[in-house]
Formats: structure tokens, C-alpha cells, sequence
């Protein structure tokens, strides 16, 4: 019984000191103490306290004493890692520099600090940038004509692209010291947003150049003289940016852009020069077409020395002229109706401080495309996709209330349902996610975080217009200038392929850059390998186990107390979600830490396994997102469900994740502790109830204030023969007369109601009582903007061979029954 008890003591005590992380001196200071109690008790003899001392001494001194340490275990270690330790290029280097690590690390890392979360400031649109949103945007919207821009012009209208440079759209984050506007990250997300709920193509000209481009570049890098040059122009619109990265040979992997530029001499403007004499192909490049100025990504060789020592200096930007002397530009590429085609040059002589940033920023270029590209990425393809996420939401919530099937409003059909909670949980998450996202480019550059917004939110894009088109049935794939889902459906695979595509988004960089970004002690422990540095690494190694045995034993304890030991910062709802994310986030942490140790560099070849890890940190980190929007916007009651249900979504995203992650591990062994350390009383979470998916169906369908909040900042227009106006006249008219409606379809379906077409069943009703005249005519105005709600355009068969020769035409409207 003693040896019993005994044990027990020793198993509570390594899991209390696993589990609250304690110091190797604790673990030291308790191993003395437990063997100095045995011997107290009598449960060991003095020759058992004696054998104690004798292996436990010089444990102590081994590994308490860091030179001792050093010189006999870490030693070893240290040259066992310096061989398996994988190359690494420069530009994967800088890419890992490259950059922030804000929020996403502490999800990454076991034990978030959740006060921080709920202490850190959403930025807030100043007067000024909500003047500009309420007021030019709003203007701007007006003039957009997507069905125009689209299909008749295939560009803005002359009118429209000068509104666009008159009032500085493409300076949203040019300083005001050089002209532009300089509005925050959240602004610039908010006002691209809200004209991509009106135009795609005019939303992709105005965030290009906001984006990644010569503007960012110049801001961060430029020199004096440069930003003196350009940076009025750009913002005055005079001058049109674009910027060369992309080409045959190189899309996503931009660093193998096989565009060369060599430093020599040459003429310019009639005087001897150093320069770069170029030669290169881009394509896909936006608003090239159009552009007046070039930003240009290549590789520059210094073959002469002309700049110093190093013959192959790496990628580098410069500036030039789109009118420079063997610059080939103007012809385009057809992806949509927005400006983008091919830039092209060979042998092109440009100055030697057309280099950003000059001659001292040669081989700098890698660098700066990472940053601003990581900055760029949070903002303007997340705006999109809230775009067409907030039109999906109000526009099918308004149709399933205003078409009817077997005389049941269709958003009332349980299999609809099932696909409109889809809209209304993902559109929830999806604001969630923008704000916090573009706020943290305003506080920090997070590289990881931008990478993961762009990559789930344009995919929940793609699944949201799925819904909607799914929902709308007709009235969603005949084109016209009545649908309004045709363009965000269109945009898709421009925002899942543009700026790093999505498969290879998820497979290389979420986790493949977060992993090593946001561990405490992988990144240190490679430099110090690289460095030859013992000391560091010793002090790194020793962490790093610590760090590894607590995060198991937080994983394992908070997985058999269903995360009941976790701490939450709040009261109420939210509080059990705050619990399971710190359960999950300790899990995230050992699991990776077993992954990287077994697979080393042979991660980077795993893939799939990689995503998977990727997708349970990105799942924490809109989950996290979710619960701060919630705390944010006061708890309110209309919130709760979309809360629970995103939360709860997340958490069986992060299950699924896992549960692949450990069946397709290369180690069964090793796969199968991996899952009883997440899962020790199994898999623990499943999909949102119908239930709770049915309340925020039902709330698609209701008007009233949740409903404006999640499609805020978006245009819907204000009249009935506009694209979504009608759409929103009707509804909003349903809403006041949805009594009389519902009296006057009983009596038609009870035989009430006599005659063929609906004016001579409502005069049938008020001969009968049922219906006053006033109600009447207002049942009649209601139907007539409900039919032509759910009507599709038709055309004249020249239109449609030649839309040069006239404006698209109306649909006629028809006699029809009830």
C-alpha cells in the first residue's frame, strides 16, 4: 500500500510540474523532497536514500549546471542537429523574417493570453475616413454600373475613372504629407469592400494600387528624391501604378522570376550612366494597360563588380516610366472587365537609382515584395470577399422571404436552411475575421495572419456565392443587369489565385512560415546552429523541452477534463469557447512539436500534413477572431447564436483537421500518442445542431438591426429598378404588408378568392370582405414589386450579337395568377 501511495505522490507531483511549467530547479527541488520524505516515512531504508542520492547528485549537477550540461549532453545534440539542419536560401530566410508575429502566435503556442485579445483596439474609422466612406464611396457606387462595365464597355467609364483619380482612391495609403489620404488598414479593407458590393472591376482598380505597388513601395523604401518624384503624382491620379512581379515561369513561387538584370554602363538622356540593362516578361500584371509608371521585380547580377563584390545581388524593384525607350505595354489580358495584361522589355537601359530605395537597396527587393505583399494580402482580397459575402447574405436572406414554393417562403425549407445558416455563420466569422485582421496591419505587419485571412476568407467566398446561387436556383445563373450574383460568382477564382494561390497557401505557407515564426524557440534554435553558437543553443535547447513537456501535459490534462481546468477571461456565453480554444491551442503546440522533432526538414515535403496543422491554427485564430467581434459588439442576445455557431464550426474544423493529421501521420505509433494526447476520451467536437443552424437561417429573413450590422458598410440601392434596389424595395415593403399578403394567398387557396390574374382575385376579396380596397391596393403594389424581384432579364437576339449597338433592355411584364 505504501509503494502504492508512493507512487501516486510521484505521478501528481511530475504531472503538477509538468503542467504549470515549472523550471528545472523546481523539478530538482521536488525530486530531493520526495526522496527526503520516503526516507522520512520509513518507506526507504538509508541504503535506498543513499542509491537515491547517488544517480540523483549528479543528475542534478548535469543538468542544473550549464557547463556541465553543455560539455557532456548538449554537445552532441548540438552537432546531431547541425547535420540534419536543412538548408536554407536567402530568400527563404528573408521570407521568415520578413514581417510580424502578432495574435497568431500566442494561439500557436499553448497558453494564450486572452486578456491581451480582449485589451487590443479595433481600429475605429476616424470622422474623416467615414466621411469619405459615407460620401465620395457612396457617390462612386452610384456611378457603377457592373452589367455596363462588364458586358458592354469592359472597362469603367471615362467618367468614372476620372471620379476615381479626382478624389485620390488610389492614395488611400499614400501619407497626407505627400498628398494622399494616409487612412488606416481597416479603412482602405472597408471602402474597397463597399464598392465591391457594387463593382468588382471598379474594386480591383481602386485596391491595386493600395495593394501591392510602386505607392507602399516608395512609402517604406523610396528614397527622398523618388518619393519626391512619384508619390504626388500617384496621388493625385496623374500618375497610374502598376507593379511586374508575375510571369510565365513564375506565379506563386515569385522568386524564381527568371527576369534579369545585369549592372553596366550606358547612355541616358545623351550622358554615360550606371545602369541595369533589363530584359523580362510579366503577365497577369494589373492595371498595366493603363499604367504610367512601372514597378518592376528581377534578378540583378553584377558581373563587372560595379557595385562592390557580389556578383549575384538577389531580386530587386525599381521604378520606371511605362513610356521608357523598349518598354512593351497597353495590350491586355481578359480575366474580367478590369484592366490587366502583359509588360515586356529586352534590353532595356534604365539608371541605377531607378532601383527603390537606390543603389544601396540592390538585392533588397525579396524583402520588400514580402512585407508589403503580407500587409496587402490582409486587406484587399479579405475586402472582396467580405463583399460578396455581405450582397449573398442580405439579398438571398431578402429572396427566401419573398419567393415562395407550395405557398411557404422558400428560406423556410429546412434543406435551404441548411445551406442559408452556411451564409449566415460564415458571413458572422467573416467580418469578425476583417476587422481583427486589418486592424493587426495597422498595429504590426503579420505575415501569418494575412496569409491565413486571405486564404479561408476567399474560400468561404466561394462557398457563401455556392449557397446563394444554390438558393436563388434561376433567378442566380441567368445573366443581366438584374443579378447580382453573377459578378461575385465570376470573381472567384481572380481571388482565390491572386497574390499566392490558395493551394498553395494552405500547404506551404500557413503553418510551413507560422511554425517556425511563431515557436518560441525553433527559429533561435536554426540561428544559433548556424552560428556555431553552443551557449545560445544549450539555453534554447533546454527551454524548448520544458516548453515541449509542459504543452503535453496541458494537452493530455485539459483533454480529460473537458477544459475544465482552462481559465476564460469572461462570464457567460463565451465562456466555455475561450476553455476548448486554450485546450486546442496546447494541443496545436505539442502536436507540432512532436511533428517537427520526428520529421525535421522533411515537414516542408509533407504537405498535406502541413495544411492540416495549418487549418488548426487558422481555426483558432477565427475562432479567437469571433469571440473578440462578439465581446466588441457588446454581447448582444442577437449575436449568441452566430457566436456558438461559428465557434462550434471552428472547433469540428480543428477535430476533423486533427483526426487526419494523426491517421495519415508516417509513424502509427507516434500518430496514435499524438491523438490520445488531443483526444484521450475521443474525438470531442461535432458540427453546429440544426437547431442552431435554423435561428440564424431564421434571422437571414428578418429585417431589423443585426441585419443592417452584418451588412454594414456595403451598397444596396435605394430604388426599384436598381440591381439590388429592387430586391430591397420589395422586401422592405413585404415587411409592412406581409398580414394583409398572407390573408389574401389563404383565400386564393381556400377558393376565396374568384378569377385568373391577381387583380381579379383581389377584387374578388374586396366584393367579399376579406380585403378592404386600401388593403387591396396595397397587396397589388406589394406583387407587382415581388414579381418583378424574382423575374431574369431576357434580350433581343441583336443585343446580344452586338451589345455595342444599344443599352440592354427590360423584362415586360406579364399577366400572372397568384
Amino acid at each position: 500500500m505504501t509503494i502504492l501511495i508512493s507512487l501516486l505522490v510521484a505521478l501528481a507531483a511530475v504531472w503538477t510540474l509538468a503542467y504549470v511549467g515549472a523550471p528545472l530547479i523546481a523539478w530538482t527541488v521536488a525530486a530531493a523532497v520526495y526522496v527526503g520524505g520516503l526516507y522520512a516515512l520509513g518507506a526507504i531504508g538509508p541504503t535506498g536514500a543513499l542509491i537515491a542520492a547517488g544517480i540523483g547528485v549528479p543528475l542534478a549537477l548535469l543538468f542544473n549546471v550549464p557547463a556541465l550540461r553543455r560539455a557532456i549532453v548538449s554537445k552532441p545534440i548540438f552537432k546531431g542537429f547541425k547535420a540534419v539542419l536543412p538548408p536554407m536560401s536567402d530568400t527563404e530566410r528573408e521570407a521568415l523574417e520578413a514581417g510580424d508575429v502578432w495574435w497568431e502566435a500566442e494561439m500557436f503556442r499553448g497558453k494564450p493570453d486572452w486578456q491581451y485579445l480582449l485589451d487590443f483596439q479595433r481600429t475605429r474609422l476616424t470622422d474623416e475616413e467615414q466621411g469619405f466612406l459615407e460620401n465620395e464611396t457612396e457617390r462612386l457606387c452610384e456611378m457603377l454600373d457592373e452589367w455596363q462595365i462588364t458586358q458592354e464597355l469592359n472597362d469603367l467609364p471615362e467618367e468614372v475613372w476620372q471620379y476615381i483619380r479626382d478624389n485620390r482612391f488610389f492614395a488611400m495609403l499614400i501619407p497626407k504629407e505627400h498628398g494622399g489620404l494616409g487612412f488606416s488598414a481597416v479603412a482602405q479593407s472597408t471602402i474597397v469592400s463597399k464598392i465591391a458590393t457594387r463593382s468588382l472591376t471598379a474594386a480591383v482598380t481602386v485596391m491595386v494600387p493600395n495593394s501591392l505597388g510602386p505607392g507602399e513601395l516608395l512609402v517604406h523604401y523610396g528614397t527622398e528624391e523618388q518619393q519626391k518624384r512619384w508619390l504626388p503624382g500617384l496621388a493625385d491620379g496623374s500618375e497610374i501604378p502598376c507593379f511586374g512581379l508575375t510571369g510565365p515561369e513564375a506565379g506563386s513561387d515569385a522568386g524564381s522570376i527568371p527576369d534579369v538584370g545585369i549592372v553596366c554602363k550606358g547612355e541616358h538622356e545623351g550622358k554615360e550612366t550606371l545602369g541595369i540593362r533589363l530584359s523580362f516578361a510579366k503577365r497577369w500584371i494589373t492595371l498595366a494597360p493603363v499604367a504610367t509608371v512601372v514597378g518592376l521585380a528581377f534578378k540583378l547580377y553584377d558581373p563587372d563588380g560595379l557595385l562592390g563584390n557580389n556578383e549575384e545581388l538577389g531580386i530587386t524593384c525599381a521604378l520606371i516610366p511605362a513610356d521608357h525607350p523598349g518598354v512593351e505595354i497597353g495590350r491586355r489580358h481578359f480575366p474580367g472587365a478590369f484592366m490587366n495584361g502583359p509588360i515586356n522589355g529586352r534590353d532595356v537601359f534604365i539608371p541605377i537609382d531607378w532601383i527603390i530605395g537606390g543603389p544601396e537597396k540592390a538585392g533588397g527587393g525579396w524583402r520588400m515584395l514580402v512585407e508589403c505583399l503580407s500587409a496587402g494580402r490582409g486587406i484587399s482580397l479579405p475586402a472582396l470577399a467580405s463583399a460578396a459575402s455581405k450582397t449573398s447574405y442580405r439579398m438571398t436572406g431578402a429572396f427566401g422571404r419573398l419567393r415562395r414554393q407550395f405557398k411557404t417562403p422558400v428560406g423556410k425549407f429546412e434543406g435551404v436552411q441548411e445551406a442559408s445558416a452556411r451564409i449566415a455563420g460564415l458571413n458572422y466569422k467573416m467580418e469578425a475575421a476583417r476587422l481583427l485582421t486589418a486592424s493587426g496591419v495597422d498595429h504590426c505587419a503579420p505575415s501569418v495572419v494575412t496569409a491565413m485571412a486571405k486564404y479561408h476568407m476567399t474560400e468561404w467566398m466561394r462557398e457563401i456565392v455556392n449557397h446563394a446561387m444554390d438558393i436563388h436556383g434561376g433567378r442566380g445563373i441567368q445573366h443581366g443587369p438584374r443579378n447580382y450574383l453573377v459578378a461575385p460568382y465570376q470573381s472567384i477564382p481572380i481571388a482565390i489565385t491572386v497574390e499566392g494561390a490558395n493551394i498553395l497557401t494552405r500547404s506551404l505557407m500557413i503553418f510551413g512560415q507560422g511554425a517556425i515564426r511563431c515557436h518560441p524557440y525553433v527559429f533561435p534554435e536554426m540561428e544559433a546552429a548556424r552560428n556555431d553558437d553552443l551557449k545560445a543553443f544549450d539555453r534554447l535547447l533546454w527551454s524548448h523541452v520544458g516548453y515541449s513537456v509542459n504543452r503535453g501535459a496541458r494537452a493530455l490534462t485539459l483533454g480529460l477534463t473537458g477544459a475544465r481546468l482552462a481559465k476564460a477571461p469572461v462570464d457567460g456565453p463565451a465562456a466555455p469557447y475561450f476553455r476548448e480554444l486554450t485546450r486546442m491551442s496546447a494541443a496545436l503546440a505539442f502536436a507540432s512539436d512532436v511533428t517537427m522533432g520526428m520529421l525535421g526538414g522533411e515537414l516542408k515535403r509533407k504537405e498535406r500534413l502541413s495544411a492540416r496543422l495549418g487549418d488548426v491554427l487558422s481555426n483558432l485564430y477565427f475562432a479567437s477572431a469571433t469571440l473578440k467581434y462578439f465581446e466588441d459588439e457588446g454581447r448582444q442576445a442577437a449575436d449568441v447564436p452566430h457566436m456558438e455557431w461559428v465557434l462550434q464550426d471552428c472547433l469540428h474544423n480543428i477535430d476533423v483537421a486533427f483526426d487526419k493529421f494523426f491517421r495519415n501521420f508516417p509513424n502509427r505509433v507516434v500518430g496514435r500518442f499524438l491523438r490520445f494526447m488531443v483526444f484521450p476520451t475521443g474525438r470531442s467536437y461535432v458540427e453546429p445542431s440544426d437547431k442552431l443552424a435554423s435561428v440564424i437561417a431564421d434571422a437571414m429573413l428578418e429585417p431589423g438591426a443585426f441585419r443592417d450590422r452584418m451588412t454594414a458598410d456595403a451598397y444596396f440601392g435605394k430604388a426599384a429598378d436598381d440591381v439590388t434596389g429592387r430586391m430591397e424595395v420589395a422586401f422592405d415593403t413585404l415587411v409592412k404588408v406581409e398580414p394583409l399578403y398572407n390573408k389574401f394567398a389563404k383565400a386564393v387557396a381556400k377558393g376565396q378568392a374568384k378569377g385568373f390574374t391577381v387583380a381579379e382575385q383581389l377584387a374578388s376579396c374586396v366584393d367579399a370582405g376579406i380585403l378592404s380596397r386600401e388593403e387591396a391596393k396595397q397587396v397589388e403594389d406589394f406583387d407587382a414589386l415581388r414579381y418583378d424581384a424574382i423575374l431574369t432579364d431576357s434580350f433581343t437576339h441583336e443585343y446580344l450579337t452586338d451589345r455595342a449597338a444599344g443599352g440592354h433592355e427590360d423584362v415586360a411584364q406579364e399577366s400572372r395568377v397568384a
